[in-house]
């Protein structure tokens, strides 16, 4: 056991807050389930840990959210709050305190932590120019304006960039603009605007992001910021806005990233309230000893690795230990889609399948990396059902009948084979390593190898053959005495991913599954009647979940449409001739590749039936090249060719899109490179 693991340590752990304007998906648990898995296992270690989270409850989205649908700000996030809760729960995610940005600890600390930012000299304050919704009267972020963009005159485009050519501008750039909130034209204004002086903090954020508390690649793109001179950071939104008025600030409200963070800090605080003899400073204070640790999405890296700690620094609190950043969720090496059923809430898993399949699938794919994680449906089903059913609890369900029935429960009082028992319990130390350093997929390996070494072991002595043979009754105990203990050795390793049925495995061992000392065997030990620990994963339970997954999406269709981007009106009317002329025709994606330069482009190379097009479209965010080659599509062939600084495009492919990503259409099975679209 290394020295770091044999003391008693003081850590602080927390995740992301979720956003209490929708509901928690597959890809938000991600971070939930290895966030918990870290923390259950720091807890079985008997070290002094604390898992605590929050909503993100402030800003635009959800005061116009809660505007569409007649009700306050406030009870909007309550309700939004009771649904995360329950979705968490059911998961096993098992927060120490989970709390609410929109509280007073979290005001009191914001406050705190802005008057110091400001008396140690790092706010300042300079007008503005700003797109306004004269209707609405709202100052409009670039994702609430919507033009013709005015580089490639591409229409419907956001106000910051151009999904079609991947130019970016300012919105105040686009060819008529118009407010995604209310349609109206709008206008610039002027507002005075609070910024923190991030500038100022570049020679430490160089310094404490090489110095380990963030992964090698994350380091690096860090530091490609850091090189290109960071700017500083507008912290402030003008009334309307939901959210915590700055101090001496009238009509001036904290961005929602300002107060967010400072979550994690009023959580806790909550939390140091509620629990007698915790103490806020012994984990907060600059010289504290205690071990502070962030899970995050690879899309936040600059909030929590650059702006949090020069926040923290600044006022005097200490920064993170770690911030520890994962990458996304794919579902059959795709982004996730509503149109495939792959877009899946929490609570549509849940009414379908058992919570610890997918804690346990995630637990075998995780790493310590920032790479994604693909949920391939296929091998979810055949993992689950391999490992957990077909090799962990296949060891208790051979041995168990033959110590209930055999000794009145009773377990030998020799170990039948000290080798075997010594690999596994000598691997204790290996396990918990790869546990503590988040490597959890090599966790999952080296577990059901030790699970493999068992069943080879119980398969190879044939206890229900011995049992027949008389006088052997001592050796089928003794051998069927070491599987229960190899089993329970199993669950020990694997309780931080699946406490639901280590709960379940420790009522049928009579035992509490321990791993805050060494690992020894039950001798003269009574065990209960074995009950089945886990059932298989069946193909028409995940089917039902995508089936559901669809439906959702469709019912939410079907509801009037409100709030932003839901007011534009449709184009101008056109006449049938003036249709006529768009020339539609089946394409063949030949070739696909990434473009150099551009954020959001690939550079597609079409075949219509003996004839090769190039198209550049802004598709990159939903698809990866090697997705698309062999795939059939429908471009506008009579497009006149537009030139773009990467080349000459020569078409169009369709799709359509949503806040949730662009969707390629396809023609249906059958259809041939060249032929008509009618």
């Amino acid at each position: 056991m290394t020295e770091r693991m044999s003391q008693r340590r003081k850590i602080l752990v927390t995740s992301a807050l979720p956003y209490a304007n929708g509901s928690i998906h597959l890809g938000h648990l991600v971070e939930y389930i290895q966030t918990d898995i870290w923390a259950r296992f720091q807890k079985m270690r008997g070290h002094e840990c604390y898992y605590v989270c929050a909503d993100d409850a402030h800003g635009t989205a959800i005061m116009l959210k809660a505007e569409q649908r007649g009700i306050t700000p406030e009870e909007l996030i309550a309700q939004v709050r009771a649904e995360h809760e329950a979705d968490f729960g059911d998961f096993l995610i098992e927060f120490d305190n989970y709390h609410s940005t929109h509280t007073d600890e979290n005001r009191e600390m914001s406050s705190l932590i802005y008057n110091r930012l400001r008396e140690n000299g790092h706010i300042a304050t300079r007008e503005i120019t700003q797109a306004f919704d004269p209707e609405k009267n709202l100052f409009l972020a670039d994702r609430y304006i919507k033009g013709t963009c005015p580089k490639c005159k591409t229409d419907d485009q956001y106000g910051d960039n151009c999904e079609a050519c991947g130019a970016t501008y300012a919105p105040t750039d686009l060819i008529n603009p118009k407010s995604a909130i209310s349609g109206a034209t709008p206008i610039e204004k002027a507002s005075t605007h609070y910024f923190f002086k991030l500038p100022e903090f570049s020679d430490f954020l160089k310094e404490w992001t090489r110095a380990g508390h963030v992964q090698d690649e994350v380091a690096n793109k860090l530091g490609e910021w850091l090189d290109s001179g960071l700017h500083e950071w507008d912290i402030s939104r003008d009334a309307p806005y939901f959210g915590f008025e700055i101090p001496d600030a009238p009509g001036k409200y904290f961005y929602v990233w300002l107060d967010a963070p400072i979550g994690y800090m009023a959580s806790f605080k909550n939390l140091c309230q509620k629990k007698e003899g915790l103490e806020f400073d012994a984990f907060w204070k600059q010289d504290s000893e205690a071990e502070l640790y962030h899970f995050i999405g690879k899309d936040i890296v600059n909030f929590h690795a650059l702006f949090w700690p020069a926040m923290l620094t600044s006022a005097n609190f200490r920064t993170p230990t770690r911030v520890c950043v994962h990458g996304f969720l794919t579902v059959n090496g795709k982004k996730m889609s509503k149109s495939r059923g792959t877009f899946i809430n929490a609570r549509s898993y849940l009414d379908n399948l058992n919570p610890e399949y997918l804690r346990y699938y995630f637990a075998a794919k995780l790493s310590s990396g920032v790479d994604d994680l693909d949920l391939n449906l296929d091998d979810f089903i055949q993992r689950v059902n391999s490992d957990l059913v077909g090799k962990v609890v296949n060891i208790a369900s051979r041995c168990a009948k033959f110590i209930t029935k055999g000794n009145n429960g009773v377990l030998s009082n020799t170990v039948a084979d000290e080798a075997l028992w010594q690999q596994v319990a000598g691997a204790a130390d290996s396990i918990a390593n790869h546990y503590e350093n988040r490597e959890f997929s090599k966790a999952v390996r080296e577990i059901m190898a030790l699970a493999d070494a068992a069943n080879e072991y119980i398969a190879a002595k044939e206890p229900w053959k011995l049992s027949k043979e008389p006088g052997r009754e001592q050796d089928v105990l003794d051998i069927c005495s070491l599987g229960i203990n190899l089993f329970r050795a199993l669950m020990v390793y694997l309780k931080p991913i699946l406490p639901a049925m280590a709960m379940e495995s420790e009522a049928f061992l009579n035992d509490n599954l321990s791993w805050d000392s060494e690992l020894r065997p039950l001798k003269d030990h009574h065990i209960n009647k074995f009950k089945p620990l886990m059932q298989r994963v069946e193909q028409d339970k995940v089917d039902a979940m995508l089936e559901a997954s669809k439906e959702a999406v469709a019912e939410a269709s079907t509801k009037p449409i409100t709030g932003p981007l839901a007011d534009e009106p449709l184009a101008d009317e056109i006449g049938f001739d003036d249709f006529i002329k768009v020339d539609l025709r089946v394409a063949l994606i030949t070739k696909a590749t990434h473009v150099d330069g551009a954020d959001k482009l690939l550079q597609l190379t079409l075949d219509i039936g003996g004839e090769t097009r190039n198209v550049f479209s802004g598709i990159k965010s939903s698809y990866q090249p090697e997705d698309l080659e062999g795939r059939l599509t429908v471009m506008v062939a009579n497009l006149a060719p537009r030139k773009m600084r990467f080349g000459l495009s020569e078409g169009m492919v369709l799709a359509s899109g949503d806040s949730e990503g662009i969707y390629l259409l396809s023609p249906d099975s059958g259809a041939k490179p060249g032929q008509r679209v009618t």
